[in-house]
């Protein structure tokens, strides 16, 4: 499907209303986590190469439609300013006659707007918001890869008021999930994480891939589903279900489960630990992390694949105890020449705890939209910019 190219767009002096992804953690007013903001920066800065006024919408946190005073944007603009080197100027608002004005009259080139979640119309992708919010500029760029599966306002709603088109990080997502989606041979994915609702996600590793091995919580279902007994690990009996379908299927010897763990008596960073095999979880005990001959047979099945891609950490990394099998994984990924993709806000935020970026090809900004690109299901945010193509081309 076409969009419009923000490379051979005529943006050059447009006031461009640019949505952007800087939902970060923030704690006594400082951006704990910039890395969103600096994924931003490309397409801002060709947009000021290009003489355009920028207004930036953003939304941060789950104010419900309410403002709340923690959840204000006021320390990402201040944050991006430092990044910039210039000044951000930040508005109180985000819609109405007050704001238009002060931006049609600003001599500054780039101005945030407020919050967009503390009007509940921005989830509602209510026209008449997303209308208001289109009222001030004459172009909109999403940016937003980690919205864009969402029917949002600023997302889906107003591309039926202004011509639109994907900025460069959004471009740069598609590109490299496109390759998971059309992998080189032979392809492997990683699957773990605490979340145990990726079924679409595994059917389609079960059509692209060679090899799927999954850890973290998500082996649990399929252990449970063969009748090995799990101990007090984290499982629910709708995943097992689940499990169950899916082992069903001729492609399910793919599927390479954890041959040994690290288990724990109790969930406790310090409690006294020690490795079983798969077999021999006790009833009292919960794995935390795939064992070393896991890590061993993880990584033999990686070495020679040309395309990798990863979605969830393989153990209970926030504790440096069981975070052994992510690590080692993500360190052995450096050694191996292949395309390599990485996605979901667990597994960026293991990526950068472990400063393991720079063993991928990509890391991909969205949580759930990835997931959601990966697993083949609707983007709204990237269907509204195709159909605007197709209304605004001539």
């Amino acid at each position: 499907m076409k969009r419009f190219i923000l490379a051979t767009f005529p943006i050059k002096s447009k006031t461009v209303f640019l949505r952007v992804d800087y939902n970060v953690p923030i704690k006594d007013g400082i951006v704990l986590d910039n890395h969103k903001i600096i994924a931003s920066l490309p397409t801002i800065n060709f947009l000021l190469g290009n003489n355009c006024k920028i207004i930036l919408a953003t939304h941060l946190g789950k104010p419900a439609g309410n403002v709340v005073p923690e959840l204000r944007v006021d320390p990402i603009a201040k944050e991006l300013s430092l990044l910039l080197k210039r000044k951000v100027i930040k508005l109180n608002d985000c819609i109405g006659a007050e704001i238009k004005e002060k931006i049609d009259n600003s001599k500054a080139k780039i101005l945030m707007l407020e919050n967009l979640r503390f009007y509940k119309d921005e989830e509602q992708n209510s026209p008449a918001f997303a209308h208001s919010l289109a009222d001030l500029a004459n172009v909109y760029v999403n940016d937003a890869f980690a919205v864009c599966h969402r029917k949002h306002a600023s997302v889906e709603a107003i591309t039926h008021f202004l011509p639109s088109l994907p900025g460069l990080l959004i471009e740069k997502e598609i590109f490299f999930l496109n390759k998971a989606l059309k992998p080189k041979k032979p392809a492997v994915w990683i699957m773990g994480g605490a979340k145990l609702n990726k079924v679409d996600l595994i059917k389609q590793a079960l059509k692209k891939a060679d090899n799927i091995l999954i850890g973290g919580a998500l082996c649990f279902a399929f252990m449970k589903a063969k009748g090995i007994k799990v101990g007090m690990s984290k499982v629910d009996s709708n995943s097992v279900k689940i499990a169950q379908k899916v082992l069903r299927k001729w492609s399910a010897d793919k599927i390479i489960l954890p041959i040994d763990f690290m288990i724990a008596e109790k969930l406790s960073p310090s409690a006294e630990s020690k490795i079983v095999r798969y077999n021999k979880i006790g009833p009292q005990q919960i794995a935390l992390d795939i064992g070393p001959q896991t890590i061993a047979l993880f990584k033999k099945k990686l070495t020679n694949s040309k395309t990798i891609i990863w979605n969830g950490p393989l153990g209970y990394f926030e504790w440096a105890k069981f975070a052994q099998g992510t690590k080692e994984i993500g360190r052995h990924l450096g050694k191996i020449k292949a395309i390599k993709i990485a996605g979901g806000g667990e597994t960026a935020e293991a990526i950068h705890k472990f400063h393991l970026a720079h063993n991928l090809t990509h890391l991909s900004t969205g949580g759930g939209a990835t997931l959601t690109y990966l697993a083949k299901q609707k983007m709204p945010g990237i269907d509204a910019l195709e159909n605007n193509y197709k209304k605004y081309k001539n």
